[in-house]
């Protein structure tokens, strides 16, 4: 095994759990391993810090595997680290029929991404180690998962920086183009091969849920105590919500994408949603998803560009009860992040002027480029400059299935809150 040495002068982040060695965090490689091979990493001192996965022309140049020298990749390897993430999601999760089963580094398999849709599975493979052992991924999947066929979505950009080609291929089954799940009580047609990513994002699902106590009112009624939002209601709610007395708040959904948050707001009472996105074909995904739901009666489906319809509504005078924001990364590096800082500043400072008193800004920001600090101050810096008051509901990340590796700040890339707005 090829031997990694570090330099003493170095941040201690390997040992504060980060999982990733840099290049020129390297004082001298031993031995001639080859791409992709098993390395021991050392400290100035020799003493043996951990095992990883070597590529000597990535900026990332080890991938950790795992702290224990012991430890050796193969097949078994794999089918235990999946076995292992599988048994965290069955216990965190209340569906697990559709979700993230792996997750990269946060599960101790660098490079390898596993999307779950009823019986098929996505992959995304994103680093050499994992493509080169890509034969093992199939059987291990079958086994543990029992899933009928495998779609492999390895189409990120961030192939390109480890020296691989996009890839997209059936690898196992008979591999449909789209998939129905349910999540939240809510269907949705996922198109596993032209979709975004690998065709859904969970990351959002516990988040989505978390809007149901302020989308069942709109911002000028006035609920009673028992009239607080339960989970075990919202069957009834949607059941019955078109009929009753109670109006439901008014929503605006920007970057709406397929749809996902609008349909979670009118499951939990809400009267209407507008929805808006750049994309067409997002927006026909989402008129396909609320008519699976029974929901296009409360729904407006608008193709435009969320900055340019924000000062359009603001001139109109547009008010909604609650405004959620759910935009793409806007900073894909740190060289962006002025720029994105600047965007999210705009849309949240547009969106607050769109809320009615006493409503409430949904917003987040999936750029792990982004620290939460600073997206959290340019809402302040917003909420200064549309003269509103802001007092938080709830702050969240990303949703169980996508667990946070303590030390691994990429890991923290989804920033979620809720904001009751006030004027000032």
């Amino acid at each position: 095994m090829g031997q990694i040495i570090l330099k003493q002068k170095r941040k201690r982040r390997l040992e504060s759990g980060h999982p990733w060695i840099y290049r020129n965090e390297i004082e001298e490689v031993r031995g001639e391993p080859e791409p992709g091979a098993m390395v021991m990493v050392k400290n100035h001192q020799g003493h043996e810090l951990a095992v990883g996965l070597w590529h000597p022309t990535s900026q990332i140049a080890v991938r950790i595997i795992s702290y224990d020298a012991s430890e050796r990749v193969d097949r078994h390897w794999l089918k235990r680290k999946v076995v292992q993430a599988w048994s965290y999601r069955k216990r965190f999760l209340s569906n697990t029929d559709a979700c993230r089963v792996v997750y990269g580094e946060a599960d101790g398999i660098p490079g390898l991404i596993v999307d779950k849709y009823s019986s098929v599975a996505v992959i995304q493979i994103t680093s050499l180690a994992m493509d080169i052992r890509r034969d093992w991924i199939a059987p291990v999947l079958q086994d543990v998962l029992g899933v009928t066929a495998i779609y492999e979505r390895s189409d990120a950009p961030t192939r390109l920086l480890e020296g691989l080609e996009p890839i997209e291929q059936c690898l196992f089954g008979d591999c449909p183009a789209e998939v129905e799940i349910q999540e939240n009580g809510i269907y949705y047609h996922v198109d596993i091969k032209d979709g975004q990513k690998t065709g859904h994002f969970f990351d959002q699902r516990e988040n989505r849920a978390a809007i149901a106590p302020v989308v069942r009112f709109g911002a000028k009624e006035k609920p009673r105590p028992d009239q607080r939002f339960r989970e075990e209601q919202a069957d009834i709610i949607q059941a019955t919500s078109v009929q009753s007395t109670r109006i439901g708040a008014q929503v605006l959904d920007c970057f709406s994408h397929t749809g996902a948050f609008a349909l979670n707001a009118i499951r939990y009472g809400a009267q209407q949603v507008t929805l808006v996105d750049s994309s067409e074909r997002a927006m026909e995904q989402a008129q396909k998803n609320a008519a699976r739901n029974g929901f296009s009666d409360r729904c407006e489906f608008v193709v435009g560009n969320a900055f340019d319809l924000l000062r359009e509504y603001e001139r109109d005078r547009r008010q909604f009860d609650v405004v959620i924001l759910d935009p793409p990364a806007f900073a894909k590096n740190r060289d962006a992040v002025e720029s994105a800082l600047r965007g999210y500043k705009e849309i949240n400072l547009r969106g607050l002027k769109l809320v009615r008193e006493g409503g409430f800004l949904v917003t987040a920001s999936c750029s792990s480029h982004v620290a939460p600090e600073e997206w959290r101050e340019v809402i302040v810096e917003a909420a200064l400059d549309a003269r509103k008051v802001l007092r938080l509901v709830e702050y969240r990340s990303a949703a169980k299935d996508h667990p946070q590796l303590v030390g691994m700040a990429e890991n923290d890339y989804l920033k979620f809150a809720i904001f009751e707005v006030r004027p000032r």
